[in-house]
């Protein structure tokens, strides 16, 4: 990829949007490392997943042993109450090092306020300051929030369908169903991160196009026959929820966006971006999927 920026300038102009960020949310962010936060942080996962300290999310131990190495713990605090925690560890592929953005967590009566956001920008720009360009996590295709999070708010890109990818999980947000997740590639030095980290990404185009996935007016999913360079997968609204109310069409719902956005992305189709009425917009140049 062709950078327009040199490093230092790319950093420098991140680090000053993950403040101007955090000052919106009117918190204070910082660098996780010793035993006292490291165990609130651990403690506020748990609160997030519904967990406890004998089945937490991330153990207080394995935490501190991340940090120890050099890897990436930040958290969010407002009037000295931590609000929201993100934890990293550095991968490698075929181009080098990364960092694997492995949870990010905010209590529910602190979300709606930014504070996810200002500490995936701290993320950003701590690891373009060590000279990493690329940051990776996995998601719940079936969260509304959190696709149109990952792919409008950030700017990321939605890379590969990994089917039930944590096999069986017995916290209360996930239990019960299938862990299809999405791996999500962060682009760190990609104009669209850049103008994303100062404003929310305009929506892709999604009318006249092929809806592979619908939503019933009973709410059930409606897979359909969908062709063309431009395709539709819908989402349920609230799929966390449904989880709890009615767990057999949640789970019908995750085997539907299996069988059209996993299938689809697996025959060359790339997500251009997600709407805020729960549709991903899936574009290809050739007719791959019939």
């Amino acid at each position: 990829m062709m950078r327009t920026l040199d490093s230092t300038d790319l950093a420098a102009r991140a680090l000053a949007q993950a403040e101007a960020a955090a000052d919106r949310a009117g918190i204070d962010v910082a660098f996780v490392d010793e035993p006292k936060p490291i165990k609130q942080v651990s403690a506020l996962f748990n609160e997030v997943w519904g967990t406890d300290p004998e089945s937490a999310i991330l153990p207080v131990g394995v935490l501190r042993a991340l940090v120890h190495a050099g890897n990436y713990a930040a958290a969010a605090y407002r009037d000295g109450e931590m609000v929201g925690a993100v934890v990293g560890f550095l991968g490698q592929d075929a181009w080098g090092p990364y960092l694997h953005s492995h949870i990010l967590g905010v209590p529910a009566s602190k979300q709606g306020a930014n504070v996810g956001f200002a500490l995936k920008l701290h993320q950003r720009a701590w690891s373009l300051s060590i000279g990493l360009y690329k940051v990776t996590w996995t998601f719940d295709p079936l969260v509304r929030k959190n696709a149109f999070f990952n792919l409008q708010k950030l700017g990321a890109n939605a890379g590969q369908y990994y089917e039930n990818f944590y096999g069986a999980m017995a916290d209360e947000i996930n239990a019960g169903d299938e862990s299809d997740r999405v791996l999500i590639v962060w682009d760190l030095d990609d104009e669209r991160a850049s103008r994303a980290a100062d404003t929310t990404l305009p929506e892709p185009e999604s009318n006249g196009t092929g809806i592979a996935l619908a939503e019933r007016a009973d709410g059930e999913p409606e897979v359909r026959i969908a062709s063309g360079p431009t395709i539709l997968c819908q989402t349920p609204t609230d799929i966390v929820t449904l989880r709890r109310t009615d767990p057999q069409r949640a789970l019908r719902w995750r085997r539907a966006l299996r069988e059209t956005l996993g299938a689809y992305m697996n025959d060359g189709y790339s997500v251009s971006g997600f709407t805020r009425s729960g549709l991903y917009v899936l574009n290809n140049d050739g007719d791959a999927h019939a």
